[in-house]
């Protein structure tokens, strides 16, 4: 039986870590895109909007036939309809941090699954509560260079763990691939997660 080609549509080592573990391994393929915000979109339209143009971006950057299956995720921290992107500097991350400090923010991720027949789509958004933080602490979290390159200032499967009171939803999801949901669009593609690499219908 010929499997289906499972791509990444990232270059995020923690994507595809999150793939692993349940027993897919992808093939990467970034997908370089525009994600500035749109006039008036609301932080969900804007995950979607770019989850989904990372899909086609990837899609159209590869030779992909009937049996691929490309996978393609965004992530979001929004706190007060503002999205946090990744900090610019030192300054921006520790502005984050004592914004986040002691508040209750939400992370949008989005999934869509892309295959010959079309595109699906999946929202995950889970809401996570920080615990207060001084400034020195902000300070030593950024000094260790964890949060430099994730979005929001803050890893949830690193450090920060320690600063998180609450989270309520999906950890995969704050991560950056709801698992639940991805699972959904790949079992829905003939891919079963559970069989290891995938099975065709």
């Amino acid at each position: 039986m010929t499997l289906p080609v499972v791509l990444l549509a990232s270059a995020s080592p923690r994507r595809r870590e999150l793939l692993r573990q349940i027993g897919i391994d992808a093939e990467i393929v970034p997908a370089n895109v525009d994600e500035m915000r749109l006039a008036g979109e609301s932080p969900n339209q804007y995950v979607a909007r770019v989850t989904r143009l990372k899909a086609r971006t990837a899609w159209g950057a590869v030779s992909p036939d009937r049996r691929t299956a490309l996978l393609a995720a965004d992530t979001a921290v929004v706190l007060d309809g503002e999205i946090f992107g990744k900090p610019e500097d030192r300054e921006h991350g520790l502005a984050m941090l004592a914004r986040l400090s002691g508040r209750t923010h939400e992370v949008a991720t989005g999934v869509a699954l892309l295959t010959a027949t079309g595109v699906e789509f999946r929202l995950n958004v889970s809401h996570v509560t920080f615990r207060a933080l001084d400034r020195a602490e902000c300070e030593a979290y950024w000094d260790s260079g964890e949060p430099q390159d994730k979005a929001g200032g803050y890893a949830v499967q690193g450090r920060a763990a320690i600063f998180i009171r609450e989270l309520a939803g999906s950890y995969s999801g704050v991560m950056g691939l709801p698992l639940y949901e991805t699972a959904e669009l790949l079992r829905a593609a003939g891919i079963d997660p559970l069989a290891g690499r995938g099975a065709t219908r």
